[in-house]
């Protein structure tokens, strides 16, 4: 079931926004995801919190210091999705413009799997001959792998956002906005955003030991259209802190300052860089550059973003873009699959899925599980074969459901289950013996069951309550693009009962009406959707500027609509 709903806010803390110049439905849209201040919409850089307020930075930044000084060498072990990719090449373009020796390492996901693994060090030790190994985006579980670098006399600085479990590898330093103890105002940073923290405070700790002042030393803000799209990507909330460190890289972008890998993917993606979106990031550029960690090796997308040499950086976003097409074909392939295994699947008497086949791809199982959470609105978990009898999950989860907790509940209750497992809220990943899927399908259900009431496996479309005819305009439109909408801090969503003048089907998928309200007429389509409307319906919308032979018109985007 679905069903609309309206987000509520204080008209009060609204008039306040207003009388301080803010348009008055920006007022209302603020208040309604609990902005009421206005040094929260600051988007300038000297609005971002303090790199002091993360535990360990300075120790971080003084053995960094040290081992430039001293010039050791270090590698960065990256991991293989976006926000992986993007910290390695921030943080290999940062390390050399403050001095540093460095080279890099991605694990391939299915031969390695995830994290800094003793066989990770291994080849880390034989193929690069690093003195310090530097996590970005991974590491605070890697107990094991530490381990085997400190017996190498190899030194670990860990730089990670997950969360983690109660025991944390001893490394030299830990930087993790959600380790224990650690005061951080935003633990929404994505890994990206923590390797930029980490060098803000090494730049810091340089200019205080005279390497140079605040007029020569190097400029980091040249990466932030790196951090930005590391950080959309990842789905991190967009607090008030991860929007100044997105809209700063939107802005370079817009402004053609961008990397050469950044443009070409752009290109590749045949977007506009100087109209520039998170939308843009999350479901352009994003999807191209996961699609090598996914299905083949994401050094060729840390080239990507780290190469200076556009022809090179073109002909790879080429690559990236034939490799993400691959990926869609096999995708439609598994959800036609899972559909199918799902096909008696009944939402009343289930509160989670878990779905595995064997001729799936360990590398698109993510994905799958994102499009049936959609489609079900069901916390859920689809596996690939893994080799040795062993097969790989990747979760999928909605509201209110803590994934990564679930799964430490189902480990606790049958300690034989899960080989291991990690994540966040909203999405996890886990290996099993293939022999032990029913069981885990069994224990994981149970959680959900205990867990979840009705009510929070109804989906619901939030709102913004009725807009206005005078702002069905190309210029509000603009207006709302200026904004950094995203995770936590979502894109604005309209409702209105129209009368539905005429409607069509276009290519047996996607519904075109010609929608009436106030004596208005106003185009909308509603994408993956062919069912008809009844004559008058109630529609949750988004608004659109859609061109077309040079013109420029408000189109509408159906959310969602119901018989009004």
């Amino acid at each position: 079931m679905t069903r609309i709903a309206t987000r509520s806010y204080s008209f009060r803390d609204a008039e306040l926004l207003r009388q301080k110049g803010i348009h008055p439905v920006l007022a209302r849209l603020y208040t309604a995801r609990g902005l009421t201040d206005l040094k929260d919409l600051s988007s300038e850089l000297t609005g971002l919190i303090l790199p002091s307020g993360l535990l360990h930075i300075e120790a971080a930044a003084v053995f960094l210091a040290d081992a430039i000084d001293a010039n050791k060498k270090m590698v960065i072990v990256a991991d293989y999705d976006c926000d992986g990719a993007t910290a390695c090449a921030v943080a290999l373009r940062g390390l050399r413009l403050l001095g540093a020796r460095v080279d890099f390492i991605v694990p391939n996901r299915f031969e390695y799997g995830y994290g800094l693994t003793p066989e990770i060090v291994d080849l880390t030790a034989r193929e690069k001959s690093p003195d310090i190994i530097v996590t970005v985006d991974n590491g605070i579980a890697s107990i094991d792998g530490v381990e085997e670098a400190k017996r190498r006399g190899i030194e670990v600085v860990v730089t990670d956002h997950h969360l983690p479990a109660d025991t944390l590898p001893a490394a030299r330093v830990i930087v993790n906005p959600n380790q224990p103890a650690c005061g951080f105002p935003s633990k929404n940073l994505a890994g990206v955003g923590v390797m930029f923290y980490v060098l803000l405070a090494l730049r810091a700790e340089l200019r205080k030991r005279g390497v140079f002042d605040a007029q020569s030393q190097p400029k980091l803000d040249t990466l932030l259209d790196l951090v930005a799209l590391g950080t959309v990507a990842d789905v991190v909330k967009l607090d008030a802190n991860n929007r100044i460190l997105v809209a700063q890289g939107l802005k370079r972008m817009r402004a053609g300052r961008m990397h050469p890998g950044i443009a070409a993917l752009f290109r590749a993606a045949g977007r506009e860089a100087r109209c520039a979106t998170p939308f843009d990031l999350g479901f352009a550029l994003g999807p191209r550059l996961n699609a090598a960690g996914r299905l083949a090796d994401m050094s060729l997308g840390i080239e990507c973003l780290t190469t200076d040499d556009e022809g090179r950086a073109w002909t790879i976003a080429q690559q990236l873009d034939a490799i993400n097409r691959e990926r869609r074909e096999i995708e439609a392939g598994m959800q036609d699959t899972a559909l199918a295994l799902l096909d008696t699947f009944d939402p009343k008497s289930n509160s989670t899925i878990s779905v595995f086949d064997d001729s799936w791809h360990q590398g698109v199982i993510g994905i799958v599980a994102s499009r049936l959470k959609d489609k079900f609105y069901r916390p859920t978990i689809t596996f690939a074969p893994a080799g040795d009898g062993l097969i790989k999950g990747s979760g999928r989860s909605i509201a209110g459901f803590h994934l990564r907790d679930a799964l430490d509940l189902v480990s606790k209750h049958a300690p034989t289950l899960i080989d291991k497992f990690g994540g966040h809220s909203m999405a996890a990943g886990l290996t099993i013996h293939a022999d032990k899927f029913d069981a885990f399908a069994a224990a994981f259900e149970a959680v959900g069951r205990d867990w979840l009431s009705q009510s929070q496996l109804e989906r619901v479309v939030e709102t913004d309550g009725s807009l206005e005819d005078a702002y069905f305009t190309t210029q509000f439109i603009s207006l709302l693009e200026e904004q950094v909408w995203g995770q936590g801090f979502a894109p604005p969503v309209f409702c209105d009962d129209f009368r539905v003048v005429n409607q069509r089907v276009l290519k047996e998928k996607h519904l075109k009406l010609l929608l009436e309200k106030d004596g208005r007429k106003y185009d909308a389509i509603w994408f993956g959707h062919a069912d008809g409307l009844p004559d008058l319906a109630r529609i949750a919308y988004r608004l659109d500027a859609n061109e077309f032979n040079g013109v420029t018109r408000v189109q509408l985007l159906v959310e969602f609509a119901e018989g009004a």
